[in-house]
Formats: structure tokens, C-alpha cells, sequence
């Protein structure tokens, strides 16, 4: 997430701003960026829906273009209206496939940009970015709240990088056909069970759905390997 660039660009209230701060703040961006802001982004109001953000927005910084606010980094665009990248319209991509570009890319940094309150990107500046990015909503009211819609993007974010950090402690298949060995293995010797088959494929599907870390699988991996003798 520290490389990950948020660029709003040319916000004209204030309202919306101090929104944003707090769902940055909310997530764990600690720099807010600025485009060419149109209203005062350290005003009273902006402050006042903040709350807690508000370091976000007196330390804000501002550029003077978003070639400028995005420089060396994978630019995404974002819109409500896909179409509206006309000849770029190839360029769009959902959230989540973006996600499995990103992690892909050889820049680590991404710049995300938050079009205007009112009119969002426009079709050039859409068609300058790497990518273009839209939330699936109703048809006959597209357009999100430009704070929700960051709250959303954030969230699609943090999730993925939680799921590759939760990746790391979850056990591999290897290990996890492992276990499922020993417990065939311990199971093949108890007379008392008739249909070893079925305890066993029932073993499997628990393991298949509980996700198990490494330190369960381990447990059970100890649990149900042989004892020594002597």
C-alpha cells in the first residue's frame, strides 16, 4: 500500500475532500494528492467532515498537472461511464483483473486517479493512463460519489494485498496431502471403522474448506504421524 498513489484530480468541494481524507485515512494512505484543486482544500468544511484526516489535508501536496502527480508510476483512470474512453475502450478493465496486472507490473508504484466531482476525466486524459478501471453499477445511475467510489477502490487494494500476506501463512497443498496421507494411514488400522473410503474422503473435504495455516497443519501432521518405539 506505500506505493500505491492516490491523485485527485481538480476537486471542487470541499465536502468531498474532507470525505476522501477520512477513507485514506481509513486505509492507511498517509499522503493526499491534489491536481489543480478548484476549491479550498483546507477549508472549514473540508476539515469538518475530515474527522480525524485532517493531518491529510494540511500536509496535502499539489501538482500542477497529473503527468507531474504521476510521474514513473502505472497510471490508472477511473470512470463511471467505460464508453467514455472511446478508442481507449480496450484499455478498461475491472477492478480485480487490474489487481492481477498490477501485480504483474514492473513499476512498483501506482497512481490511481480521482476524476472531478462533477464531470470525473475526461476522454484525454482516459486515454493517456496504462489502464481504466470502472465499478459495476446500476445502469440507470452510474455514477458513484467520488469518495465512494475511492472507499471502494481502497477496499478491492488492501484486500488483495491482506489475501497474498494471509497466503504466506496458509498451508500448500503439499503439506496439506500430507496429513491427509497419515490420516488414511491411521485410519486403515482401526478394524472398528467399516467404510474407510468415505471417513477419509470426508477427512479431505474438511481439510479442503477449513484453509488450515501451517501451524494447524503441522499440529495434525504431529498428531497423526507414527509414534517412535523406545
Amino acid at each position: 500500500m506505500d506505493d500505491l498513489n492516490i491523485v485527485i484530480v481538480e476537486p471542487i468541494y470541499q465536502i468531498n475532500l474532507g470525505y476522501m481524507a477520512r477513507v485514506l485515512k481509513n486505509f492507511g494512505i498517509e499522503r493526499m494528492n491534489l491536481v489543480n484543486p478548484r476549491c479550498r482544500y483546507r477549508g472549514k468544511e473540508a476539515i469538518k467532515y475530515s474527522k480525524h484526516a485532517r493531518g491529510l489535508l494540511e500536509g496535502a501536496k499539489v501538482f500542477g498537472s497529473i503527468e507531474e502527480a504521476t510521474k514513473g508510476s502505472f497510471v490508472v483512470g477511473t470512470t463511471a461511464i467505460w464508453r467514455k474512453t472511446g478508442v481507449a475502450f480496450y484499455n478498461v478493465y475491472t477492478l480485480e483483473r487490474l489487481l492481477g496486472m498490477v501485480k504483474k507490473n514492473k513499476r512498483r508504484r501506482v497512481s490511481v486517479l480521482i476524476g472531478r466531482d462533477n464531470i470525473g476525466l475526461t476522454k484525454e486524459e482516459l486515454a493517456k493512463c496504462d489502464a481504466t478501471i470502472f465499478i459495476p453499477t446500476s445502469d440507470e445511475y452510474p455514477a458513484l460519489n467520488i469518495s465512494h467510489a475511492l472507499a471502494i477502490i481502497l477496499y478491492a487494494f488492501t484486500n488483495a494485498f491482506q489475501k497474498r500476506q494471509m497466503e504466506s501463512y496458509s498451508a500448500s497443498a503439499k503439506e496439506e496431502q500430507r496429513v491427509k496421507a497419515l490420516f488414511s494411514r491411521m485410519i486403515s488400522k482401526r478394524m472398528d471403522i467399516r467404510d474407510k473410503r468415505a471417513v477419509a474422503m470426508a477427512f479431505d473435504h474438511i481439510i479442503g474448506r477449513a484453509n488450515p495455516t501451517k501451524k494447524e497443519i503441522g499440529a495434525l501432521s504431529i498428531a497423526l504421524s507414527p509414534r517412535r518405539k523406545g
